[in-house]
């Protein structure tokens, strides 16, 4: 008896490799083998730096807070102490915005944690 092989399936899987990396560069959207190398590399990077991306916002929001502090005559770390010792329980999200969009009220919470 003749050996049969699976046509169907494999062609299949060859098509979904190949949609997935349709806006790769040269032969990494048009051969199967280089494909699915590239394939295989752009599924772990956007993984990884999906991770990454939590760090980069919370960097950007502690910078965006220690311009505004200094802008009110504290350093960020003293503002943190402060803020966390008069019970405010604002995060590092919430104070950006609010350092960004209401430079009064952040001034305002900056003045109630000095006086604590």
């Amino acid at each position: 008896m003749t050996r049969s092989r699976n046509t169907k399936a494999g062609h299949q899987r060859h098509k979904a490799v190949l949609k997935l990396t349709k806006g790769h560069a040269g032969r990494r959207h048009k051969t199967y083998k280089v494909a699915r190398e590239s394939l295989t590399h752009a599924q772990h990077y956007a993984f990884v730096h999906r991770r990454k991306k939590k760090g980069d916002y919370r960097r950007l929001w502690i910078t965006r807070i220690n311009a505004a502090c200094r802008l009110n005559g504290v350093s960020y770390s003293t503002f943190i102490n402060n803020i966390s010792k008069a019970g405010i329980n604002l995060n590092r999200k919430m104070l950006a915005d609010i350092a960004v969009n209401n430079p009064n009220t952040f001034k305002e919470i900056v003045e109630t944690a000095k006086n604590h």
